[in-house]
């Protein structure tokens, strides 16, 4: 089976020579969740960067689907959706506007574009909204909206930095039930993640990142084996000092 998202010998170094990311390689399989988890600064956001395609990177090899995100960048572009840490969406649009725009961008037709529109803005409780301008939303409800967004064309890859920061209780839950649902299609889900139970209890398998380089990667159950993700994290961050 092929991966969905592999990721050889990633590196990138930023113009100060500073190295964010060194020989990282990783894959992620159709259905299947993987979180990555690591400091702020280990180089989770530089990995998510290029994976997405929004960021060049020194050495190493993405593919997503078999396809290379710096030979085929519009093909992978076409099989992804992204999520970043802080989404900015426009301001003087419409919700509804916003996901028809996302739903053109991705050739989603109109029969899909309304039954997914729909299942998700009612199961995020936006719908009486989607009529106001973004700008009048939350920080929260844009997040929803964004997540919508990237669902309209239930993408092979769906790419997630820090989802749940921001949500509700109850999107939170709604959120982790889509993850499931899509990768149970056939899609896969990489996201990084601070809340380390959520990542325990949602994850299929796991990748530790520390100062740049993976220092853990594996299935959950093999990553932490009869203790917990927590404890596992902290030591890895013990050790690594």
């Amino acid at each position: 089976m092929q991966a969905i998202l592999e990721i050889k010998g990633f590196a990138k170094t930023y113009s100060q020579g500073k190295k964010a990311v060194d020989a990282l390689s990783l894959s992620v399989m159709p259905g299947e969740v993987h979180g990555f988890i690591g400091h702020n600064g280990a180089g989770k956001t530089t990995t998510i960067r290029a994976v997405v395609g929004v960021m060049d990177f020194d050495a190493g090899e993405i593919l997503i689907d078999g396809h290379s995100v710096k030979e085929e960048p519009v093909t992978c572009k076409s099989l992804t959706a992204y999520i970043p840490d802080n989404p900015d969406l426009y301001d003087y649009i419409t919700g509804i506007q916003f996901l028809n725009y996302m739903a053109d961008m991705f050739s989603v037709d109109q029969g899909n574009r309304q039954k997914r529109i729909q299942k998700y803005a009612d199961l995020f409780g936006i719908t009486d909204s989607l009529g106001n301008l973004v700008s009048s939303y939350s920080h929260g409800m844009k997040q929803k909206l964004a997540l919508i967004g990237a669902f309209l064309h239930q993408p092979k890859l769906l790419v997630l930095d820090e989802p749940f920061v921001g949500l509700d209780p109850e999107a939170a839950f709604h959120l982790k039930e889509i993850m499931r649902e899509l990768c149970d299609q056939g899609s896969a889900i990489f996201f990084s993640t601070h809340v380390l139970d959520v990542a325990e209890k949602l994850c299929d398998k796991v990748s530790i990142i520390k100062q740049g380089k993976l220092v853990v990667s594996g299935s959950m159950e093999v990553v932490k084996g009869s203790g917990s993700l927590e404890d596992v994290f902290m030591e890895v961050v013990e050790n690594e000092k």
